[in-house]
């Protein structure tokens, strides 16, 4: 699905930071990968490079054999918008609107194009996360573990193919934050998804299919 080759990503300044070395990865159709290391290794740099949030300094991303290095911005916004969900450790919810309003807010600039409503498709993700009956609720009357079960419900909005998830549970109590992990191979599993998971917590390793660790921006070889 994505083959990613020698991808370096220096910030400049007085004292040039480089966040990323020459990492080289494959990510596989239908996988469970789990990025983890200590903080400031580069694991948010490497999500938000492959979710085209930053561009690279060096390297190549390859999604479904297309450079996305090197793609037009209308490529990539279509990329953004219809291939990917990105759920993120703060949930970024609205407060002045409803659970739901939240889950379809993406859909609202392309409400002409879709063939169904797209409230059809936020109910049944609420479903999917165990919130159809907070769809009228306002995000101040949620949990942060509820909060962020909507957030995911919001990225799958689109039906993606691939959901980037940076440190989904790092807000969360532990048992919030398993209930989430769960969540992520239900996901995974049953909706067939691609998860790439950046987290520091090792035990969610026991979910994922593959790991792959990064000391000081790149991968290590233990």
């Amino acid at each position: 699905m994505y083959e990613i080759t020698q991808l370096t990503k220096i910030y400049p300044g007085v004292r040039p930071v480089t966040a990323l070395f020459e990492i080289s990865l494959d990510i596989y159709e239908g996988e469970f990968l789990l990025i983890t290391g200590p903080s400031g290794c580069g694991k948010s740099t490497l999500l938000n490079l492959i979710g085209t949030l930053d561009v690279p300094t060096s390297g190549e991303i390859l999604y479904r054999g297309e450079p996305l290095t090197s793609a037009s911005e209308a490529r990539l916004a279509d990329y953004r918008r219809n291939e990917i969900g990105v759920v993120f450790q703060l949930f970024r919810l609205i407060p002045g609107l409803t659970v739901l309003e939240n889950v379809v807010l993406p859909t609202l600039p392309f409400r002409k194009e879709l063939r169904e409503a797209p409230e059809i498709r936020g109910e049944e993700l609420l479903r999917l996360v165990g919130l159809d009956a907070r769809a009228d609720h306002y995000p101040s009357q949620l949990s942060g573990g509820e909060a962020q079960r909507v957030a995911i419900a919001r990225a799958l909005i689109q039906s993606p193919s691939v959901v980037l998830a940076d440190e989904p549970t790092g807000n969360l109590d532990s048992e919030a934050s398993k209930e989430i992990i769960r969540l992520l191979k239900k996901i995974n599993t049953e909706e067939g998804k691609t998860i790439v998971l950046v987290s520091h917590d090792l035990r969610n390793e026991a979910v994922a299919d593959r790991k792959i660790e990064l000391v000081d921006g790149r991968i290590s070889a233990g």
